[in-house]
């Protein structure tokens, strides 16, 4: 399987304060992979600096380029979705069609107005007379009609309302994604995007504290709801986090044998958003 981002000591930092700490993982082809950290812990950092955005210190290949100066060719091959305000309230649809068509070799526009067919978006419309909703839309067309190998989406459904939300990753999996292409997304809507990853990335500090697969996780991480007469057999277990429930205690376990912990209460696999809670607790201390 072939490596769409490889990093290794990526670092970065603001006024002598770091945003990215020697940050490493790479990213295989194919996946689609979860950057998942709390405020300032150096996600939007480590995006730019795979985008070409920012100067940063360290290893980093995107696509086997160079990003700091390879960033011409390289996004040829490469889509970009922050959040959807960054379309200009002026432009009509039409517009950004023929923009997008000017600039990107790879852009499809037989591709993009088939798609729009399918939306209440007509080509006079301009972006200020757009719901979000509506601009999302927008958005999505024109970047699922781009044949590109990675795509990079930065908060995508910030604000939207959850049909909006749902509606967009269903038109990702559905028209865009393929085994040749790849999806890293960063978001704090965790729940909604969890289905559809395959890889997971915590990021903390500037540090990268968990790289695994979806599949992986489910094998390693383990929750049990345990009563209250046999709490202390589970503390002695070493849990990662501890919390309570309905009168009873419910221990997150990494590594521990599922059919010993099977013992102590009723187990189950964590969600990414209880794993993440309990791995970055004390981050807004």
């Amino acid at each position: 399987m072939s490596t769409v981002i490889e990093s290794k000591g990526l670092r970065r930092s603001y006024g002598g304060k770091p945003a990215l700490d020697g940050a490493d993982f790479h990213i295989a082809a194919g996946r689609i992979v979860g950057l998942i950290g709390p405020n300032g812990a150096g996600k939007t950092t480590a995006l730019k600096a795979i985008l070409g955005l920012s100067p940063f210190e360290g290893e980093l290949r995107v696509l086997g380029r160079d990003p700091r100066t390879e960033r011409d060719e390289l996004m040829k091959d490469v889509c970009f979705i922050a959040d959807v305000a960054v379309l200009p309230k002026w432009i009509r649809v039409r517009e950004a069609v023929d923009f997008v068509e000017g600039i990107h070799p790879k852009f499809s526009r037989r591709k993009c107005e088939d798609l729009l067919k399918h939306t209440k978006l007509n080509p006079a419309m301009k972006v200020k007379e757009m719901s979000k909703g509506m601009i999302v839309q927008l958005h999505l067309a024109l970047v699922m009609a781009i044949d590109a190998k990675l795509l990079v989406l930065d908060e995508p459904t910030l604000g939207l309302d959850i049909l909006y939300r749902k509606q967009f990753y269903q038109n990702l999996l559905n028209d865009y994604f393929d085994e040749e292409k790849t999806i890293l997304i960063t978001t704090h809507q965790v729940e909604e995007v969890e289905h559809i990853l395959t890889d997971l990335l915590f990021i903390k500090d500037g540090k990268i504290s968990l790289d695994t697969t979806m599949d992986a996780m489910a094998e390693r991480f383990c929750e049990v709801m345990v009563p209250n007469d046999r709490a202390d057999t589970a503390r002695a277990l070493k849990p990662l986090d501890e919390r309570q429930v309905f009168g009873k205690s419910i221990f997150l376990f990494d590594s521990v044998s599922r059919a010993e912990l099977g013992k102590l209460g009723e187990t189950r696999t964590p969600s990414v958003s209880d794993l993440f809670v309990a791995t970055m607790k004390g981050t807004y201390a």
